[in-house]
């Protein structure tokens, strides 16, 4: 096991071990263990009891966080041009289609989101073995595909993230950035925690959220309690 460093090492002495923190606690603390020489990332880690292995167990959603994540999402609109007014006019950092799919062919990615309409979604399934695994992919489900094009760009450019749960059972999500304030950090994760909450299947048996953890980038860990998702 690799050696961690004196700032990791002091940061995780701020935590006690073995304690389930409470989210107004650990809201107050994570701030204080961000080890890294920027303004890192609040991660929140969900273990949930599924099986993505069967689909009517597949936990997958977006949630509009109150406080946005801390940093400028990229939105690329692959729209037709009678809809390209409209996406710029909402705030799309590039808008196009033939352009920007032949872009995407030559293995540009330089974006965070991408917004297209169902009538140009055809010309994007020769997209998937560059899109996918970079989960780019738009997505009616995620509100990433819709003729309400200038609602979807507003409302990512807000703050509204997408989430699907991985082949373990896991969520993994930003919900901030070290700056924000504990009420941000708190209000932000209870928005999340209530909407996957809400997403539970109706096949799912036994303990839904199993554990929730808490951590910046590079940093330790805080293990949330579980009743928090209850709320």
């Amino acid at each position: 096991m690799p050696k961690r460093g004196k700032k990791y090492v002091n940061a995780a002495s701020l935590i006690e071990a073995g304690k389930e923190y409470s989210l107004e606690e650990a809201a107050e603390l994570i701030g204080k263990t961000a080890v890294a020489n920027f303004d890192a990332s609040i991660d929140m880690d969900v273990r949930l009891g599924v099986d993505p292995r069967q689909a009517d167990q597949m936990v997958r959603g977006n949630v509009s966080l109150p406080h946005g994540i801390g940093k400028s999402v990229r939105v690329l609109a692959l729209v037709n041009p009678s809809k390209q007014d409209e996406a710029r006019e909402a705030g799309a950092d590039h808008v196009g289609l033939d352009d920007y799919i032949e872009k995407i062919e030559g293995g540009w990615t330089d974006i965070d989101v991408i917004v297209a309409t169902p009538d140009v979604m055809g010309k994007l399934g020769k997209l998937g073995r560059v899109l996918g695994p970079r989960g780019l992919m738009p997505n009616p489900k995620s509100g990433t595909v819709t003729m309400e094009v200038a609602n979807a760009v507003t409302e990512v450019k807000a703050g509204k993230i997408d989430f699907r749960v991985d082949k373990y059972g896991i969520l993994h999500t930003s919900i901030g950035k070290a700056s924000f304030d504990a009420d941000k950090i708190k209000e932000n994760a209870q928005a999340f925690l209530n909407t996957v909450v809400k997403l539970r299947p109706a096949s799912a048996k036994g303990i839904y959220v199993k554990s929730i953890y808490l951590s910046t980038t590079m940093g330790p860990s805080i293990t949330i309690s579980r009743s928090v998702a209850q709320k």
